[in-house]
């Protein structure tokens, strides 16, 4: 042990360490090919539940086979439901029967991953169940994990519960968490140092009497456990290493300063899991920790005083990663966490450590939720946000070096402020045409942004239909494809949409309307022409409230490079014989969206205007035989057909003989491409896809 002390104190092995683990990390991920150890046919898998979540009719498992898989099964009834509530448990036996399914690509550009996201965990196959039974186990460590989570199950804040004690968001419902989120707020709910640092005090005080040595071994072992409760969360292996490394540095008198420890921290993690630094709470944990550690002589005063210091490090060391995630700021996160911060920690969190071991404290627990929720609220209606495009890796890199040397001069705060002057204005000197045909699925949407951002559209938002549910099918997660896409226009720096056409009324074109406009600026709706439907109601009435300018049945469109043509203006009671069909003309290249209209105003369409060799032709009603006919596509003659169309959707679109009318043309299709995105720079066209 002196000699591995002496060793630790040494620059030169530090050094030497550091350039181990960059080695070690660039074979992990250049030279070593991972592979599942499954073939794609196979459909019977033993293993073992390591985690599990019931939302509705939906049962996801965690299974730990001969590698891990993610699992879903809907239960057909709701004693089955009520069987499994009953018999599934952690560390059990399941046997299933299923067909493995490879997990798809992002499709939007710029929105989260989830293939890459479980491919760093080794997770590549998503097991589509079609039945499954259970054993019992005998691993008593499951078995006291399964009790934790059977246990904060049952209470009537299950969802906040499971949150602050097993670190699990899978019951909080999506628009609480969103608003968190959108609150800069969000990492208390991911158990993490704060957490832990509460903990240690309470372990402390019930430990006060015994030896240093002894208190640090049992604390140790406490949270160890503690972690293996909450899965291993990089945040809280964070938080339990560097507690371990701390003592082990204070007990041997290693001389080493603690960001250096922090180090150390994160190079043991990396050991263990090199994709661990793909992990966005690893990366906030490690970032703020050190930015704070690198600081803590400047952290003084009070403890509203040193709140607010440490708020406002928290901030700008997790700023380029909250960009890269949300793409944008919120300038009031910094006073939210003012409150939220001393709320959570001195009341919510021990509450709930004191609510599962006495349950007669539910109520108290219940009325701290609903004032966390009502704060959460509030917060979100004042909330001043800065939409800001991604920053790319050199960006972010002159960005924390900055922020490190104007901590030591401050004429460096105003070069920093001008990076993020940078940041923000980049994305308007971009001279490009772009078209985004985004993924939807079964609907339309298109996304247009002129030069220099002059002007954004939004043509059509997509719009999933859902089906009737009984009441115990429904998940308490919504779901909205704008979200989505949403944030790939925040991701371009785009902060307004200017000009959101509507081409009918059907749900699959316009359904998102409503969440567009309550969470995103918008200034004109334009609808087509013929009779208000009443989902078209429902958005006007809501455009009002919200004093949003909107339109109808209008000829043409002025833009700055550009003018819209809208060809049809058949005023139908059928919602496909009146949607708006448009074209216009960018530097000589010609784009033509047909919307759903129909067979017989194609022919109106070549009858009254001079429509030829058209660019791209995002094809009428998804590739349906209604649409698209022989003699229409032989006039406009297009170089490329865009089929905007859900994968293996219920409607056989697109359809076969359709298709056979394209057949000198270059077809893209949203269910094999993915978003389709079309770039017009100095007179070239450039065509780039995303596929699943």
């Amino acid at each position: 042990m002196p000699k591995l002390k002496t060793l630790l104190q040494f620059n030169k092995v530090f050094i030497i360490i550091s350039f181990f683990i960059t080695i070690y990390v660039f074979i992990s991920f250049k030279v070593i090919r991972y592979e599942s150890k499954y073939a794609s046919d196979t459909s019977n898998i033993t293993g073992i539940i390591t985690g599990y979540a019931i939302n509705g009719d939906k049962i996801s498992l965690d299974i730990k086979a001969k590698e891990s898989l993610k699992g879903v099964y809907y239960c057909k009834t709701l004693e089955e439901k009520n069987y499994y509530l009953e018999h599934l448990c952690l560390g059990c036996q399941i046997k299933i029967t299923g067909s493995l399914k490879k997990i798809s690509n992002n499709t939007i550009p710029n929105t989260f991953n989830y293939q890459k996201y479980l491919e760093h965990k080794h997770i590549f196959w998503l097991d589509d169940i079609s039945k499954f039974t259970i054993e019992e186990h005998n691993n008593i460590l499951y078995k006291i994990k399964d009790y934790f989570y059977k246990k904060t199950s049952i209470s009537p804040n299950a969802d906040y519960l499971k949150i602050f004690l097993l670190g699990d968001k899978s019951l909080i419902s999506s628009e609480e968490y969103s608003l968190f989120q959108n609150n800069g707020v969000a990492h208390l709910l991911a158990i993490s140092g704060m957490h832990i640092g509460v903990f240690l005090k309470i372990l402390d005080m019930l430990l006060h009497k015994l030896k240093y040595s002894k208190k640090v071994i049992i604390v140790s072992g406490v949270l160890l456990f503690y972690a293996f409760l909450t899965s291993f969360a990089p945040s809280i292996m964070r938080a339990v290493l560097f507690y371990i490394l701390l003592n082990i540095k204070k007990v041997f008198n290693i001389r080493i300063s603690n960001f250096r420890v922090l180090l150390y921290t994160a190079y043991i993690l990396i050991l263990i899991n090199p994709f661990i630094i793909f992990d966005v709470g690893f990366l906030y944990s490690f970032v703020i920790t050190g930015g704070i550690i690198l600081n803590s002589s400047k952290i003084k005063g009070n403890y509203f005083k040193q709140l607010l210091i440490l708020s406002i490090f928290s901030f700008l060391f997790s700023l380029p990663i909250t960009i890269n995630l949300n793409y944008e700021i919120n300038l009031t996160s910094i006073m939210a966490n003012l409150i939220f911060v001393p709320f959570v920690s001195l009341l919510v969190y021990p509450m709930a450590l004191l609510t599962f071991v006495f349950s007669f404290l539910e109520p108290v627990f219940s009325f701290l939720i609903m004032v966390l929720n009502t704060l959460n609220n509030i917060f979100s209606y004042f909330s001043v946000k800065i939409v800001i495009a991604k920053i790319s890796s050199m960006g972010i890199f002159i960005y924390y070096l900055l922020l490190l040397l104007s901590f030591k001069n401050k004429k460096y705060i105003y070069w920093l402020g001008f990076l993020l002057l940078v940041f923000k204005i980049t994305p308007k000197l971009n001279n490009s045409f772009d078209i985004y045909y985004l993924d939807v699925g079964q609907g339309d949407a298109a996304l247009i942004v002129t030069p220099y951002q002059k002007e954004t559209i939004l043509l059509d938002t997509g719009g999933k239909t859902e089906f009737a549910k009984d009441d115990w099918q429904k998940s308490s997660k919504s779901y909205n494809l704008s979200d989505n896409y949403l944030k790939f226009v925040k991701s371009l720096g785009i902060s307004k949409i200017d000009y959101l056409i509507l081409s009918h009324g059907d749900y699959d074109h316009m359904g998102e309307s409503n969440n567009i406009i309550n969470n995103f600026k918008v200034k004109k709706v334009i609808f087509n022409c013929g009779p208000v439907n009443e989902l078209e109601q429902t958005l006007i009435t809501n455009l009002k409230l919200k004093k949003i300018n909107y339109s109808s049945c209008i000829n043409n469109l002025d833009l700055a490079k550009t003018k819209f043509y809208f060809l049809n203006n058949i005023a139908s009671s059928d919602e496909n014989t009146s949607s708006s069909v448009i074209y216009f003309v960018y530097n000589g290249f010609k784009f033509l969206f047909m919307g759903d209209a129909p067979v017989s105003v194609e022919d109106e369409i070549i009858h009254n205007y001079n429509l030829s060799n058209i660019t791209a032709l995002k094809v009428g009603h998804h590739g349906s035989n209604t649409s698209s006919s022989t003699d229409f596509i032989k006039t406009v003659n297009p170089a490329l057909a865009i089929i905007s169309v859900g994968l293996n959707n219920r409607y056989g679109h697109p359809n076969a003989e359709f298709l056979t009318n394209l057949k000198n043309q270059k077809i893209y299709r949203t269910d094999y491409n993915g978003t389709i995105a079309l770039k017009i720079k100095n007179h070239n066209l450039k065509v780039t896809t995303y596929a699943p």
